[in-house]
């Protein structure tokens, strides 16, 4: 049963990223999601999970060092989410019923996750690029030197 669950699960991830290489949203992050899922009970599944997630690593950077990339990505999320929206609400939309109102939703929600993580990773990096390289002994950790030195 719970390798069933795992097919089904990973399967739908891995199909709604494939959708969303050429939609707008975070396609390699959901590949590589429901790759890894798969990967759990299926021994196929770990070689393009590679693959995968080094495509989502380098989105997912991409987005990070440009503040305009992330806004880009952040609109196209709302559109998402707001097309999602409409049509639950009862707005007849080409191409979308229920099932795909949901994962416009969820992809626009995860994108922005996505955005958050990224734009986050890279202020700690930044950070941690600019931080004094501490004192000897300290494993290059950062401590506030005494009053007294």
């Amino acid at each position: 049963m719970k390798t069933a669950v795992v097919a089904v699960l990973g399967g739908l991830l891995t199909l709604a990223g494939v959708a969303l290489l050429v939609l707008p949203g975070p396609g390699f992050v959901l590949v590589a999601a429901g790759l890894a899922l798969l990967a759990t009970r299926f021994s196929w599944a770990k070689k393009p999970l590679d693959y995968a997630k080094d495509k989502a690593q380098q989105g997912v950077e991409e987005v990070a060092k440009s503040p305009w990339r992330a806004a880009g990505a952040v609109l196209a999320a709302l559109v998402l989410v707001v097309l999602g929206v409409l049509a639950l609400a009862g707005v007849d939309l080409p191409f979308v019923n229920a099932f795909t109102a949901v994962v416009l939703i969820l992809s626009g929600l995860f994108l922005v996750g996505t955005v958050v993580f990224a734009r986050r990773q890279e202020k700690l990096e930044r950070a941690r690029a600019h931080r004094p390289a501490g004192r000897r002994g300290t494993a290059g950790a950062y401590r506030a030197a005494p009053h007294g030195d």
